[in-house]
Order: structure tokens, then sequence, then C-alpha cells
């Protein structure tokens, strides 16, 4: 596919979310055609492009228009790469994982809200997933635009929550999972951070609520009124009409702002039905508060 066409944005929801058509993102972009897709990215949070078959060079590729990329961490089966792995395949001999298994256990946190990086000391600008085998049913990804959910809160609660600090931890959503499940080495390595519960963006200024699974408590806050903080905050941001579900099809290709959506995974059924989709995640460029 050539690039001889012009760039189509057409909104998804009414609040945030595009659809990018009239590009091949799979071969390398010049400055200038990258452009209309970073500005939409600024402006829409979250951008699908339809019938890119990426393997995992043209992903990178991709990704590193953005920014540098993360690199994840020993926890995940792709420990070591520029990759996190979505998948109920096994990375050896691409069988299905037993859903017992705690690679599938693990994975199950991916179904509560959540900001990818919120809880490393420089949180990351965006994640990039690619469909690479999908099920014949289920397995959406939901996007939660907290854009808005700042804007519907109170003047009164954003005076309070706006100097406020929380701890986010990969431990903390892990841990509603099931206790212990991440193993020293990985507690070693990613230790508590601290950030602000709102991120602004630098090009248009817009804040979002900046919360999610990873945000175990306020600082300086007695530990059960800072969960509850957390938990009415959540609770006001989660509104049917601030979602956006996205079914996939293969060859999709999803760029959204972790700055301004949290996003979640919905259930499909592992032993019925194959899934296996590639996240490179590109990390941000300053922290929110002094660490």
């Amino acid at each position: 596919m050539r690039n001889t066409g012009p760039l189509t944005v057409k909104k998804l929801h009414p609040l945030f979310g595009a659809e990018v058509s009239g590009i091949d993102i799979t071969r390398e972009l010049t400055p200038r055609e990258f452009g209309p897709i970073r500005a939409a990215f600024e402006e829409h949070s979250v951008l699908l492009f339809r019938d890119q078959h990426m393997d995992d060079e043209a992903q990178v590729r991709f990704s590193e228009y953005f920014g540098p990329l993360e690199t994840t961490g020993s926890a995940n089966p792709a420990a070591g790469t520029q990759f996190q792995r979505q998948s109920n395949l096994d990375i050896m001999t691409g069988e299905p994982i037993p859903p017992d298994d705690m690679r599938m256990i693990y994975q199950k946190a991916n179904y509560f809200w959540h900001s990818d990086s919120s809880f490393k000391r420089v949180p990351s600008l965006c994640s990039i997933l690619t469909a690479r085998i999908c099920p014949a049913e289920g397995g959406n990804t939901e996007f939660l635009c907290m854009r808005a959910a700042w804007d519907a809160l109170p003047a009164a609660m954003k005076a309070t929550i706006e100097p406020l600090v929380a701890e986010h931890s990969l431990q903390y959503s892990r841990d509603r999972v099931q206790k212990g499940i991440l193993n020293d080495k990985t507690l070693k390595e990613l230790p508590p951070v601290k950030q602000r519960l709102y991120r602004d963006n630098p090009v248009n200024g817009r804040r979002a609520l900046y919360i999610g699974a990873h945000a175990g408590f306020i600082v300086g806050w007695p530990r059960a009124t800072g969960e509850a903080l957390l938990y009415e905050l959540s609770q006001r941001a989660h509104r049917p009409e601030f979602v956006l579900s996205h079914a996939w099809r293969e060859g999709d290709v999803i760029v959204w702002d972790n700055r301004a959506v949290l996003h979640r995974a919905t259930y499909y059924d592992p032993v019925k039905y194959k899934r296996f989709m590639q996240r490179t995640t590109i990390g941000g460029d300053h922290m929110t508060v002094p660490q």
C-alpha cells in the first residue's frame, strides 16, 4: 500500500478516539506523513488503524516515531525485549497456555482499568497494540476518557485533589488478582513511585484525571481514607458515556495516550480461542512529581 491518498481522521466517539485511514504505517514514514498522525494523537487520545498487518520490526519502527521504547520487565513472558506479549499462547510452542497457569493468572490484572507504566518513575507517553491473532468473540479492549472524567468533577473536588500525590506500584494491581504473584526480582525492579492525580497535555493544555489500578493510596493521608478517595474517583470516572469499546480484527493497530485514557481488556474464552496481541510502550519524558 502506497501513501498516495489524503489522510482521513474519522471520530469513533463524541469525546475521544478516531480511525485514521489513507496511510500505510507498516512502512517508513516521512516527517510530513507522521506529523498529522501525531497531531491526531494529541487531539483524540486513541487512534485506530485498520488492515495494518505488522511484524515485530514494523511495529518497533512505527512506535519509535512517538519516542524511545520501554524495555519489558522480568514479570512478562517477553522480558528483556521491547514488547509486552498479551496472549494465551506459549511463546516457545505456540500452544494455548492452561487457564490455571500463572502466566494466565497474571494477565487477569489487565481486566482492571489502568494506565500502562504509571508504576514507573517516568510514566509512559503511549502504548501501541497490534492484533496478530484474534478470538472470534470477546477480547475487546475498552478505553475510558479521563479528560472527560476530570471535566465532570465538581470544582471543590478538583481543588481538593490538585495538590495530592498517589503512590503507584505494579504490586497493587497484581495483588488484586492474587497476593504474592510478583517475585522478589520484579518487586526490586519496580519499587513504588509517586504520581500526581492529573496529567496535562503540553500541546493543547487538556487535563486528565490520572488514577487506575496501579494507584494504591494517597501520600500523607490515612491509608483507608486515601483508598476511599481513589475508589470514589474511579467510580465517578467510569461512566458509560466516557467508554469506547473496540472489537479487534486481525491487522488492527491502536495507539492510545496513557496520559489521557485508562484501558482494560475484556474476557474471552482462552480454552476455545487463540489470542496473540503484541504491545509496545513508549516512554515519557518527565516525572509528574519529584521522587
